[in-house]
């Protein structure tokens, strides 16, 4: 019995959050109809989560291309379709890994960052002399770094996926002896528009899960130093898996719509 009433008061407490950031989303998309934002400050927030993360993203991207071409050699030659290797390649790192696993990674560094420094604000009473002074914490600080990361997380997935089809590129024409004018041609061909187009709508939705979702927390922190720890950590950890979750909700939307 006790069991069922932790069950229900996890299923209450999840469904609380839940309204409580919708709510959070609806003040942020009316203030920002509203006033705007300041392009000063939505540069400001840009460069920070971009060049941080992009060391740590590309070699992700080309470690993870050069693997996923090193197993495909391997089941593939099997078969007799080792030429397909740049096919298998490309296209899982546009439409899926490079979205996923970046936007993850994203979280991680820039996610993390951006909710410390928003959780430290708050406990420390910023944000409330912020308020004090006329000016809204939401739009001063918040809006912007939302905006600054729907532009900055595709122009890293873009960077991702050019050095993971890279990676397998070395692999397939070093490793498994394929020519390079091959691999080449099929990579191209193999990757169109759609799904180019499907992969950047992942990232820009992933963008605003986890810029909201760290922005709501660190706006909710509370307990001091080690609220800001915590209320970090659990950012982090609701970022990866709305963002593995909404990514098979758009996969799905996007093959049934595209194929």
């Amino acid at each position: 019995m006790s069991f069922l009433i932790k069950i229900g008061g996890y299923l209450i407490e999840s469904l609380q959050q839940l309204g409580e950031i919708l709510f959070f989303i609806r003040e942020i998309f009316s203030k920002f109809l509203k006033n705007g934002v300041k392009l000063s400050e939505v540069l400001k927030q840009i460069f920070p989560p971009g060049v941080q993360s992009i060391g740590i993203i590309g070699l992700t991207s080309l470690a993870t291309g050069m693997v996923l071409a090193i197993q495909s050699v391997v089941i593939l030659s099997r078969f007799g379709a080792k030429e397909y290797v740049a096919q298998l390649v490309s296209l899982s790192l546009v439409r899926e890994l490079s979205p996923v696993l970046g936007s993850i990674i994203f979280a991680g560094k820039a996610g993390s960052k951006m909710a410390a420094e928003i959780s430290s604000m708050k406990v420390s009473e910023q944000l409330l002399a912020t308020r004090a002074m006329g000016v809204d914490p939401v739009a001063y600080f918040i809006i912007p770094r939302i905006i600054a990361c729907a532009i900055v997380l595709p122009i890293l997935i873009v960077i991702s996926e050019i050095l993971g089809v890279f990676g397998g590129f070395i692999i397939g024409v070093w490793d498994a002896n394929i020519p390079y004018g091959i691999y080449l041609h099929k990579t191209i061909i193999a990757i169109t528009l759609v799904d180019f187009i499907g992969g950047m709508i992942k990232t820009l939705f992933f963008a605003l899960i986890i810029s909201i979702i760290c922005c709501f927390e660190g706006y909710q922190a509370k307990g001091g130093s080690i609220g800001v720890g915590e209320y970090t950590t659990k950012s982090v950890a609701l970022c990866c898996i709305y963002v593995i979750s909404f990514n098979f909700i758009l996969t799905k939307i996007i093959l049934t719509f595209w194929g």
